[in-house]
């Protein structure tokens, strides 16, 4: 099993996407439009896309997340991120 690596920050950049900095010093944007665009678990973050700036980062980095209407909570986990971010970073290499 790998140890998850914890991430240091996460902020908005525009709305579903966020720029993250992993506490090994990785940083990267990750795009989660397609994500949030499906699925009713989404929706509050959809009608107000001002909603998804308020992301908080979990006291040991190793998830991020939002508050729905209801009080539940919406997360990303750690290691899905970096793998999205790594593969959305190789897909801009590629592009460029």
């Amino acid at each position: 099993m790998t140890e998850i690596i914890a991430m240091q920050s996460a902020e908005p950049v525009i709305f579903g996407v966020l720029k993250i900095v992993w506490r090994d010093g990785f940083a990267g944007v990750v795009d989660l439009r397609p994500l949030l665009t499906k699925g009713e678990m989404f929706a509050f973050l959809r009608t107000d896309p001002a909603r998804f700036d308020a992301v908080k980062l979990e006291e040991h980095g190793h998830k991020i997340f939002w508050l729905d209407d209801q009080g539940d909570e919406i997360d990303f986990g750690s290691d899905s991120l970096r793998q999205r971010a790594e593969r959305q970073a190789g897909l801009l290499h590629l592009a460029s």
